[in-house]
């Protein structure tokens, strides 16, 4: 009779235990998939913001270059260190827009649509963080706050028009590569870009 009662309940205790194993498999699949899409993400940002970082420090080189001609100018330091905090902060607002979608209803129309409108939306947030971070520069420097108000493109709402549509026109490629990535998927892209092209049988 006892071998009967263990019997009755292993066989009541097997499905408890099925269940159990599963849940747990599906807990391991969740946790390796939250793992992998953080990684996923976390290459994406640093991509974005070394891109960024590099089309800051470049805005910084030609203004010094520029001024260079005009009188003896030097490449300061701490611009470029502005630069990159500039493009970690930007980095990011750009993955929260994708997360959000901003932008998507025009790529449901046409792809360039999308990539335009988030590169202008995008150029005008990085002349804000520019004035913002000139000002804060001044103000620590004991300048007055209409003096600490950079002169982007030789001052006035000229200049900040011409430093708009160069930020403009280097975030396009940013945007296109990341909206073609998103149209075609990250590994189809790749294959286009770094695999050696057969050619075409004659």
């Amino acid at each position: 009779m006892a071998a009967g009662l263990t019997a009755v309940t292993f066989s009541n205790a097997q499905p408890v235990v099925i269940k159990s194993m599963k849940a747990q498999q599906m807990s391991d699949q969740k946790t390796r998939h939250v793992k992998e899409r953080a990684v996923t993400e976390l290459k994406r940002y640093a991509a974005i913001a070394f891109y960024l970082w590099a089309l800051f420090s470049l805005f910084e080189i030609h203004k010094y270059a520029v001024l260079r001609e005009v009188h003896m100018a030097s490449l300061s330091g701490y611009k470029i260190g502005f630069a990159l905090l500039n493009a970690l902060i930007i980095g990011k607002v750009i993955l929260i827009g994708q997360v959000l979608h901003v932008g998507e209803q025009l790529s449901e129309k046409r792809l360039i649509f999308s990539v335009l409108f988030k590169s202008a939306a995008f150029a005008l947030l990085v002349l804000c963080f520019d004035i913002v971070e000139d000002v804060i520069v001044g103000l620590i420097h004991g300048k007055s706050f209409a003096a600490s108000i950079p002169k982007l493109g030789g001052g006035g709402l000229e200049g900040m028009l011409l430093f708009c549509i160069m930020a403009f026109v280097v975030l396009i490629p940013l945007f296109l590569f990341t909206e073609v990535q998103e149209a075609i998927g990250k590994e189809k892209l790749q294959s286009i870009i770094f695999h050696k092209r057969s050619k075409a049988v004659a």
